[in-house]
């Protein structure tokens, strides 16, 4: 068993996931230049700019991009730079993403 960082664990399952499925991105502030935490580095590279995408200081407007890339089959990753603004996306997760299913008849 080796063992890693969770920083390096957490690089390693983005990096598996975006090379064994095409539809996998990564949306968040600041990834194309390897992440605020250095949470994305070497993706960009690897990856390109299709799939690995800075945002604006609006995570609201990030998740909600998110849930509609997800509701037409890409499966977005989004990276919230402080857990703290995760709230500012709540409406998103709580009132869009987890509703949608319903709200579209199982359509979406």
């Amino acid at each position: 068993m080796k063992e890693i960082t969770y920083l390096a664990a957490l690089i390693e399952a983005m990096r598996e996931e975006m090379e064994r499925d095409e539809r996998v991105l990564l949306l968040g502030q600041g990834v194309e230049a390897g992440g605020s935490y250095k949470t994305a580095v070497g993706l960009l590279d690897r990856f390109g700019r299709e799939r690995v995408r800075d945002v604006p200081i609006s995570e609201e407007t990030v998740v909600g991009c998110a849930v509609g890339a997800a509701m037409t089959g890409l499966r977005p990753i989004v990276e919230i730079l402080y857990c703290d603004f995760i709230f500012r996306a709540m409406d998103q997760i709580g009132n869009q993403a987890a509703k949608y299913r319903y709200m579209s008849g199982g359509q979406i």
